[in-house]
């Protein structure tokens, strides 16, 4: 009985709620997520942070900058992996953006 507390107090009651296969695709996401944020240099990343917590108060040029650096991020790749990384079945390359080799 005493190890059955122990697990519940270390495991948390979010782990005992969520299947592992669910925590594994997160944390592929989330790694995959890294990898695209990584393709901006510090000052790009600080500043995709600056004026993504602004928000709707942008003027134009920081408009134009904020789609820039979002344009550097890849999104259509990073969805498509992140989908793919996520579905049972592959998917095909025009929606993963994967490129022919």
């Amino acid at each position: 009985m005493l190890t059955r507390i122990a697990k519940r107090v270390v495991a948390g009651r979010v782990a005992k709620q969520v299947p592992i296969f669910k925590v594994v695709a997160i944390a592929q996401v989330a790694l995959l997520a890294r990898r695209h944020v990584k393709r901006l240099g510090p000052g790009e990343a600080r500043r995709l942070a600056e004026l993504v917590r602004r928000g709707r108060s942008l003027s134009e040029p920081e408009r134009a900058e904020l789609r820039a650096l979002t344009a550097k991020l890849e999104p259509r790749a990073f969805l498509g992996a992140a989908a793919d990384h996520v579905s049972p079945v592959p998917l095909p390359r025009r929606l993963t953006g994967a490129r022919k080799p």
